[in-house]
């Protein structure tokens, strides 16, 4: 494959850089192109700890970025250090000030190369990139780091705010068929508030507009297991969309320092041990994710709801809502006793902060996963055919898991958002229906492992038949080397 940059920005969020790195990753081993991630000094950190020596045809580079400029806490780049909305809204908004910086960069390739980058990947987010991409002529993709479905039902929504338009709880998103109904509880409270003149619609209307123009999209999907999610995607965009996933690191780089630059918050030896002491498909795994976290009602109610199901889970546990969430967590938030009786009877295994979730879910024991369903994690547990119970608690989470439950049947919800109450009952209930070998959670459990197999199908290369995965990044390289119609 001949040689040419490739520029890729991702928005400044865990759930996006690591999509990002692993794309970066599968485009650097299958052709011959130096690949540049541009994103805030920070961030830059996180890529370095989590990037091995290996990889010397993927470049850092660092775009600059004060935090405090933009009504922000000193050093803070990333959602996951931003605890209020109305924080993590004004980054959303500080990403547009990173336009000049990302022009110095481009000119200082051209400049050293003699010519432009082929392409620069844009996150969905950072819709600007299209102009910077159209005033140089060079070609634009933007990389949606969730699934079709999920990605469809987040733009339409937004590009057309529907469930202001009626008073019932259920309405009609543009792009998905007529009979199709979407629920007001699985907005997000800003999305369910946003009237075109706030401060989300202001970022978001005009971002997602601009990246809908774009050259095409990339999505961490399978077309076999999204199929009807993508045939209505790329009706709704009228552009092509790639599915190149799933998109997970390598197997020589499975522990979370490199995926992600994280220690995890326990010693994966010790995760594993404790592991290897239980029956297959008996373990429920629970994490929000990188940057989430239920309220501290919903945590006891969590806790409550494990103790009496009689299961064993590993929980990877941080501070409720309103507090600190890389702070210390205080026992006061569970029942009396509830984790010394966990740790006593090697009911439960806590961890805290961040856990090595691709070694949970690859793990024969580890039986459901309960989390809030962002793509990242989706794909991680149906790769490894774990079926899951879905809460869903920002973005598109609340889509993917109407997917899930309806299209798929890999999933069972067992609430919505930290707004809701729940009972150790409702708790116990899910989890018994999810876990239970036979009736629904057995055929939970089929399906996952038939997703699984999909997934393996998509990326693999046995022969002369490639997957589709493979297909779809080799004509995605072509794309990129053709010349741009102007």
């Amino acid at each position: 494959m001949k040689n040419g940059h490739i520029v890729m920005v991702p928005f400044m969020a865990q759930g996006h850089i690591i999509p990002f790195l692993a794309l970066a990753r599968q485009i650097q081993q299958r052709t011959s192109f130096t690949i540049t991630i541009a994103t805030t000094p920070l961030n830059i950190q996180y890529l370095r700890s989590a990037l091995s020596s290996t990889c010397n045809q993927i470049n850092l580079a660092k775009l600059p970025f004060n935090s405090t400029q933009h009504g922000l806490p000193p050093n803070i780049e990333n959602t996951e250090k931003l605890s209020s909305l109305h924080d993590v809204g004004k980054l959303f908004h500080s990403t547009v000030s990173l336009e000049a910086p990302l022009r110095s960069l481009i000119s200082q390739i051209t400049k050293q190369e003699g010519q432009p980058p082929l392409c620069i990947i844009s996150d969905v987010f950072l819709g600007w990139i299209k102009n910077v991409a159209d005033s140089l002529g060079i070609r634009n993709l933007c990389f949606s780091t969730c699934g079709a479905y999920g990605t469809l039902a987040y733009i339409s929504i937004w590009s057309n705010l529907p469930h202001r338009k009626t008073d019932s709880d259920e309405f009609w998103v543009p792009g998905f068929p007529q009979n199709y109904r979407f629920h007001r509880t699985q907005l997000h409270r800003y999305i369910r508030m946003a009237d075109g003149t706030d401060e989300w619609s202001r970022f978001f209307i005009p971002q997602i507009g601009l990246s809908m123009k774009s050259d095409g999209w990339i999505c961490n999907t399978v077309e076999e297991i999204e199929s009807s999610g993508l045939q209505l995607l790329r009706t709704f965009l009228q552009l092509p969309v790639w599915t190149v996933g799933p998109l997970f690191p390598p197997d020589a780089q499975r522990g979370s320092k490199h995926r992600a630059g994280k220690e995890p918050g326990i010693a994966l030896e010790a995760c594993m041990e404790w592991l290897d002491l239980k029956d297959d498909n008996s373990v429920l795994y629970i994490s929000f994710g990188s940057q989430n976290t239920i309220s501290a009602s919903q945590m006891m109610a969590l806790a409550e709801g494990l103790e009496d199901s009689g299961r064993s889970f590993i929980w990877v546990i941080r501070p409720p809502v309103g507090f600190d969430m890389n702070g210390e967590f205080r026992e006061e938030w569970l029942p009396k006793g509830f984790e010394e009786r966990m740790k006593d009877t090697k009911r439960g295994l806590f961890v805290h902060k961040w856990g090595p979730q691709l070694e949970i879910l690859a793990h024969r024991s580890t039986g459901a996963f309960l989390s809030h369903c962002g793509w990242n994690s989706v794909l991680e547990s149906l790769g490894h055919g774990v079926p899951m119970i879905g809460w869903p608690l920002a973005a598109e989470q609340a889509y993917n898991v109407k997917m899930l439950v309806e299209e798929m049947g890999v999933a069972v919800e067992l609430t919505r958002t930290v707004e809701t109450t729940i009972s150790g009952e409702h708790v116990k209930k899910v989890i018994e229906i999810a876990m239970d070998q036979q009736g629904k959670g057995r055929e939970m459990k089929e399906k996952a492992n038939e997703v699984a197999a999909h997934m393996r199908e998509a990326t693999s290369e046995k022969g002369e038949k490639k997957g589709s995965s493979v297909r779809a990044m080799d004509d995605l390289s072509r794309i990129i080397l053709s010349p741009k119609v102007l």
